[in-house]
C-alpha cells in the first residue's frame, strides 16, 4: 500500500478584497460571539467564487474552496489551471507560507519550496551564506550542507558570484541558485512553482532532468506547477486541475492535461453542416459540409502532433460550374501563409461532390492554424470561405528535456541515423 506524504482535507482560503482584517468592530464582535457559542465563523458563510471575469457583490472571496487530495511518496504531481485558478495559493499553503482558512493539511517529511524568484533568500547575505541558511531551515547540519555545497554551486552556474550579496543577483541567477539549493539539500518533498520559466532553455532542461532524477532514483515527491503542458506530461505521473479555486479533476496526467487543453483551446471551428440553400455560396456552387477530422483517434477534437487529420469538403454544383477543383490554403493563427494545395480537377455535372484531403502526422507545429477553402473554375476562384476551419495542434509528449516553444510554423519529422564512429573507453 502506498504511503501518503501529503494529505489535504477540505481546505479553503478566504481573502477580503482591498482591506486587511474585519470591516468594523461590530463584525469582530459577531465573530467572537460565534466562537464563544461554538458556532461557525459568520464570515465563512460569505464569499464569492474566485472568478476574475465575473463581478461579485461580496468583499470576501474564496481563493480556494473544498480542496481535497492526497499525494503518495515518489509521486510527481502536476498542478495545472489558468492564471488565478488558485495554484500558487495552494502551494503556499503546502509550503506553510500561509495557513488555510478552513480544512487541514498533513505533511510527512521535509519540504523545500521554490515559489517566487528569491524565495527563502536573505538579500543582504551572500549566495554561500544563503545556501547554509536554507540548509539549516531544512534541519540539515553544517557538515551535510558542506558535503553538497560544491554540487549545488556547480549546478547553479553562479560560482563567480557565490560570495556576492544575493540582492545584486539577476532574477535568473536567483532562480538558478534557488532551484539548486531546493533540489540538492535532500528534501522529501520538492515544491516548484512556475518560477522556472524565468530561466533560460538550457537551465530549464537541467532542472527537468534533475527533478526526474530525484523522483525516480531517490523516491522524492514533487509538486510542479506549470502552464507548459509538454513539461507536465513528460515529468508528472498524475495531475490535478484547478478552476476558479476549485479542484475539478484529479487523475492520470494525460487525461487531466487533455481536459485542460480542451477547456482553454482557441475558438475552434472544425465542422459545419448546411442545408442545400443555406451554405456559403452563389448561383454557381455552394458548400454543404466542412470538417477537419482526427483519423488517428476518430471523434476526438483534440489534435496531437502525431495525429493524422483529414479535411472533408462537400459542395453542390448548381449547374453553372464546368471543370473545377478545390484550393486549400493553410495559415497560422497570426495570418502567416504556410502552404497551398489543390485537389484533382473535377469534370463536373450538376450534383453533389465530396473531397477528402489527408494531412499527415508529424507535419504541423504545436500552434494555432486556420484554413481557407476555395472553389476554383478555370484557374479563377468562384467561391472563397476565409477561416473556414480554425484549430490548434497540441504536443502530447516530447522525447527531449527541452520544453520551450519549437521554432517554425511546421515541424516535420525527418528520418535520422546516428552511429558511433569511435567510443572512448576509460
Amino acid at each position: 500500500m502506498s504511503e501518503h506524504v501529503i494529505e489535504v482535507k477540505d481546505i479553503g482560503k478566504q481573502y477580503r478584497l482591498g482591506k486587511v482584517g474585519s470591516a468594523t468592530i461590530a463584525e469582530d464582535l459577531k465573530r467572537w460571539w460565534a466562537r464563544m457559542r461554538g458556532m461557525p465563523d459568520p464570515t465563512l458563510l460569505r464569499g464569492d467564487v474566485n472568478d476574475r471575469e465575473a463581478s461579485g457583490g461580496d468583499d470576501y472571496i474564496w481563493a480556494l474552496k473544498d480542496i481535497g487530495f492526497s499525494v503518495n511518496k515518489g509521486d510527481v504531481l502536476g498542478v495545472i489551471g489558468k492564471n488565478g485558478a488558485g495554484k500558487s495559493t495552494l502551494l503556499k499553503i503546502l509550503s506553510q507560507v500561509t495557513e488555510p482558512t478552513i480544512g487541514s493539511v498533513r505533511i510527512k517529511g521535509r519540504v523545500a519550496s521554490l515559489l517566487e524568484v528569491g524565495t527563502g533568500f536573505h538579500p543582504d547575505l551572500s549566495g554561500r551564506e544563503n545556501v547554509f541558511l536554507n540548509g539549516a531551515i531544512l534541519g540539515m547540519t553544517k557538515a551535510e550542507i558542506r558535503s553538497r555545497f560544491d554540487e549545488i554551486v556547480s549546478f547553479s552556474g553562479v560560482e563567480r558570484y557565490i560570495d556576492t550579496p544575493v540582492k545584486r543577483y539577476s532574477s535568473g541567477m536567483k532562480v538558478r541558485l534557488g532551484f539548486a539549493v531546493a533540489a540538492h539539500l535532500n528534501p522529501e518533498i520538492l515544491i516548484v512553482d512556475e518560477v522556472l520559466a524565468v530561466g533560460d532553455f538550457e537551465f530549464q532542461r537541467k532542472c527537468m532532468g534533475k527533478m526526474k532524477e530525484v523522483s525516480t532514483e531517490f523516491g522524492r515527491t514533487i509538486l510542479f506547477v506549470s502552464h507548459n503542458m509538454k513539461a507536465i506530461q513528460t515529468l508528472c505521473n498524475r495531475a490535478i486541475l484547478l478552476e476558479n479555486g476549485r479542484l475539478i479533476k484529479d487523475g492520470p496526467t494525460k487525461e487531466v492535461a487533455n481536459d485542460y487543453l480542451n477547456k482553454n483551446a482557441l475558438d475552434k471551428r472544425t465542422e459545419y453542416k448546411w442545408e442545400e440553400d443555406e451554405g456559403p455560396g452563389n448561383d454557381k456552387v455552394r458548400f454543404l459540409f466542412l470538417a477537419l477530422c482526427n483519423r488517428t483517434r476518430p471523434g476526438d477534437s483534440l489534435f496531437h502532433l502525431t495525429d493524422e487529420l483529414e479535411l472533408v469538403v462537400r459542395v453542390i454544383n448548381i449547374g453553372m460550374v464546368s471543370a473545377f477543383n478545390l484550393s486549400i490554403h493553410l495559415f497560422t493563427i497570426d495570418d502567416v501563409h504556410i502552404l497551398n494545395v489543390a485537389s484533382p480537377l473535377v469534370e463536373a455535372a450538376r450534383g453533389k461532390y465530396e473531397f477528402r484531403c489527408r494531412v499527415p502526422a508529424n507535419l504541423l507545429n504545436d500552434i494555432g492554424y486556420s484554413i481557407r477553402v476555395m472553389v476554383v473554375e478555370n484557374g479563377k476562384g468562384v467561391l472563397t470561405v476565409e477561416n473556414a476551419i480554425t484549430f490548434e495542434m497540441n504536443e502530447e509528449k516530447r522525447d527531449t528535456l527541452w520544453f520551450g516553444q519549437w521554432k517554425g510554423v511546421i515541424r516535420p519529422r525527418f528520418e535520422w541515423e546516428v552511429k558511433a564512429l569511435q567510443k572512448q573507453t576509460s
